[in-house]
């Protein structure tokens, strides 16, 4: 199948809201191996988003249409749909119902409006919201299936994943077999990494390898097609062998195994705690570790020591030290992850100092950042030149951070 993915909102055009609905939607198509040939956004405007849709049908098999199936005037979607297909609408009785409960159980009038909520096209198949109100629907137009579901981001995955993936898979049932396996990597750059692998990327048919930047990182899709799983397996592992050899020491996790995942899972396993002391983070890197699942099994705490008096005061570095090297420095970031440990009573201290920027810091221009990692075999540090906005640089420290702590050696008791 070849998708097209409309989303429609004047709030999108406008920018006052992001269309993560349109990430979200190409990545889980393409991990079932539906190709997105397109992405548009559409104001709410009936002949506008009438035009969109009869020109998607000449392109595509499947379009994906987020948004617009409110209970206000402007919520156009489904009216669109009934007078392109030249279906009459009608009330879905179970979403209806739903929708009954919900204002008698909150005490309040439900508003004739909203009753638009439960339109379908006839003949239509209904996908059920089990996240919200509005239901979701599938109809075909000129051999084009369409497939309406939700803007709020929640309801549209609840929606995707619960109804209308199960949906596709059934369409798609007599086509190969597609299996998708995502490797992560860091400390290595896209460009990098295409190089070492470059050679396999131009032979590539079966599987597809397709590298992608993000947010400090990279990962690369693997992507498979057989008539069986285990075929695909196979051709998937063969391929991720002939990548390790290359660039193993590089990935460190798959599928949604980010770092922060990784260090809560290693530590955990190996009944490691730990604690920090966080200068140029601010706390970041404690926010990204207890919002994973069962850091409280492994994490202690984090202080935010950010002035160089509060440093002495709350984790007792001399000042004579900070004085004598500054608190961008190595004996500084050594100095901080020995005493956070002690004061946590933690097998593991790690510490973030820094300039973050914009201007410099002691003399330090931004960028500058010093890690130390100290445990029961001695303390380390790391110092890294990072580029990119203030923000930038703190988010990769706190990356940085965990980095190191799944290949230091002191992880281990």
């Amino acid at each position: 199948m070849n998708a097209e993915i409309i989303a429609v909102g004047s709030e999108l055009l406008l920018g006052q809201i992001a269309n993560t609905n349109g990430q979200f939607l190409s990545q889980e198509l393409a991990a079932v191996g539906i190709n997105v040939y397109r992405h548009t956004v559409v104001g709410d405007n009936k002949p506008r988003m009438k035009s969109v849709l009869e020109e998607a049908c000449e392109r595509v098999d499947v379009v994906f249409i987020s948004g617009g199936l409110g209970p206000t005037e402007d919520d156009l979607t489904k009216e669109v749909v009934a007078d392109l297909t030249g279906k009459r609408l009608m009330y879905h009785e179970p979403t209806l119902d739903n929708m009954k409960q919900f204002f008698k159980q909150r005490k309040r009038v439900m508003s004739e409006n909203n009753k638009k909520q439960a339109h379908y096209t006839e003949g239509s198949d209904v996908f059920y919201n089990r996240a919200g109100l509005a239901c979701g629907m599938a109809d075909k137009y000129k051999g084009t299936l369409f497939i309406l579901l939700p803007g709020p981001p929640r309801e549209l995955k609840h929606m995707y994943e619960n109804e209308a993936k199960p949906y596709l898979l059934k369409k798609m049932s007599g086509e190969s077999l597609v299996l998708s396996r995502v490797l992560r990597f860091f400390n290595i750059g896209e460009s990098r990494l295409e190089e070492e692998l470059i050679d396999l990327i131009k032979a590539q048919t079966n599987p597809t390898i397709a590298p992608l930047a993000s947010d400090g990182e990279v990962t690369i899709r693997l992507t498979a097609k057989a008539n069986t799983r285990s075929v695909a397996d196979d051709l998937l592992d063969n391929i991720e062998s002939q990548i390790k050899l290359r660039v193993g020491k590089y990935i460190y996790g798959r599928e949604n195994e980010t770092l922060p995942v990784q260090v809560v899972k290693r530590f955990g396993d190996q009944k490691i705690t730990l604690a920090a002391a966080e200068s140029l983070t601010g706390g970041w890197f404690a926010k990204h570790i207890v919002d994973v699942s069962g850091a409280s099994a492994m994490f202690e705490g984090s202080s935010t020591v950010y002035s160089q008096s509060v440093k002495n005061k709350v984790l007792g570095i001399s000042n004579d030290l900070m004085n004598t090297y500054g608190t961008v420095s190595k004996e500084c970031a050594e100095s901080m992850a020995e005493k956070v440990r002690l004061q946590y009573q933690t097998d593991i201290g790690i510490s973030f100092t820094g300039a973050a920027g914009p201007g410099a810091l002691e003399g330090k221009l931004p960028g500058t950042v010093w890690i130390g990692i100290a445990g029961p075999h001695g303390v380390t540090s790391h110092e890294l030149n990072l580029a990119g906005s203030r923000e930038q640089i703190r988010r990769l420290a706190v990356y940085y951070g965990c980095w190191f702590l799944l290949k230091e050696k002191v992880v281990n008791k």
